[in-house]
């Protein structure tokens, strides 16, 4: 019964369209249809959609935080180990430097080179060694056990505080989530059928859970997958790379960006890629779903040297989904790009789109 509901829900919100290919332009006629007609049923679906993602967020921090609670305990109790343990090496390394420091060791000096015959003069040297070797060592196990606790108490510091950003990011979500609620139970309480559109938000958040984020995530992963290989059909696909002196350019065209992703998974047949002023978009479908990437590429330096794809916007079936569920797939799905991979000692200075090309400059770094 339920999956007949589903279904009825599904083709009543999203009509399928009579082709399956896709709109290269996300304002044509599929993305229009797609948005429900009702202005303020489309507000609440979206808020619905804003309050399940947040919803996951917070159980995502949730989890970090109780992770990181444990790992800021576990590092405090080994800090007070470590200084308990230390102590002891530490009065034993003061001693020996107190010894050198009064002229403690001055008399097997004076012994070892006042030696008269050469077994003594060995002897006297064995035991020196020794006697110097294990000072040697003291000094050192102190040093090492100083800068294990050093380390240990700097990591818990770290621990610390990224727990107290983690407990204030959570207490902005709940705060945020209870806010959107609020107005989502307002919205259902104006509208024209309280009932109904309860269910309608209901059935939405079951078809986003269950259907709607494992296809935003399958196109993602089929993106990142694609783009780890990129780099080697740059190299391969003439007039792509070209040498002026010692800088290198990158002209990359959307057309040549779409043949390589269909080259690499059927799923981008319906799928295309658009260089704008500044801005990279991108917009398929399959079926009754569609979705809608904008974002732009940025230089990172550290820790590699690439272009950072920063999603701006997600669309999925008309409705936009939240910045925390954006941050999410940046932080699952590396779309980036990596000079290195196509020779290892070019890496990005520039980066901009315009009129159907991204344009890379590259230079030369030993």
């Amino acid at each position: 019964m339920m999956a007949t509901i589903l279904i009825l829900f599904c083709c009543t919100l999203f009509p399928l369209q009579s082709t399956m290919y896709l709109s290269a332009d996300p304002s044509g006629s599929f993305f229009n249809s797609s948005i429900p007609d009702n202005e303020e049923t489309r507000k609440l679906l979206e808020q619905t959609l804003s309050s399940a993602e947040i919803e996951r967020e917070i159980i995502k921090i949730t989890a970090e935080q109780k992770a990181l609670e444990e790992k800021v305990d576990y590092l405090e109790e080994q800090a007070i180990q470590k200084k308990s343990a230390i102590a002891n090496q530490q009065e034993r390394a003061g001693a020996v430097l107190r010894s050198y420091y009064m002229g403690d060791r001055d008399g097997l000096l004076a012994a070892f080179l006042s030696a008269k015959s050469i077994s003594r003069f060995l002897a006297l040297f064995d035991y020196y060694e020794i006697i110097i070797g294990n000072d040697r060592n003291i000094l050192t196990q102190y040093e090492d056990q100083y800068k294990d606790l050093k380390k240990t108490l700097q990591t818990a510091q770290r621990s610390s505080k990224d727990l107290a950003q983690l407990r204030t990011a959570l207490e902005e979500q709940k705060i945020r989530v209870a806010a959107l609620n609020k107005e989502i139970e307002g919205g259902i309480k104006d509208s024209s059928d309280p009932d109904n559109m309860s269910a309608l938000l209901q059935e939405f958040t079951l078809y986003w859970e269950n259907i709607g984020l494992r296809e935003v995530k399958t196109y993602f992963k089929a993106l990142s997958s694609a783009m780890n290989k990129l780099p080697q059909f740059v190299q391969n696909r003439e007039g792509v790379l070209t040498r002026k002196g010692m800088t290198y350019v990158l002209n990359l065209k959307e057309e040549d960006l779409n043949e390589f992703l269909q080259s690499q998974n059927k799923l981008f047949n319906d799928f295309a890629f658009h260089f704008n002023d500044g801005t990279i978009t991108a917009t398929g479908k399959s079926g009754a779903l569609a979705l809608s990437l904008t974002g732009h590429y940025i230089i990172q330096e550290e820790p590699i040297n690439g272009l950072i794809f920063q999603v701006d916007h997600v669309v999925f079936n008309g409705l936009e989904l939240p910045d925390t569920t954006r941050r999410t797939l940046e932080e699952e799905f590396d779309l980036g790009f990596y000079p290195g991979k196509i020779v290892s000692f070019l890496r990005a200075t520039e980066v901009d789109s315009k009129e159907g090309v991204l344009q890379v400059k590259l230079s030369i770094s030993f």
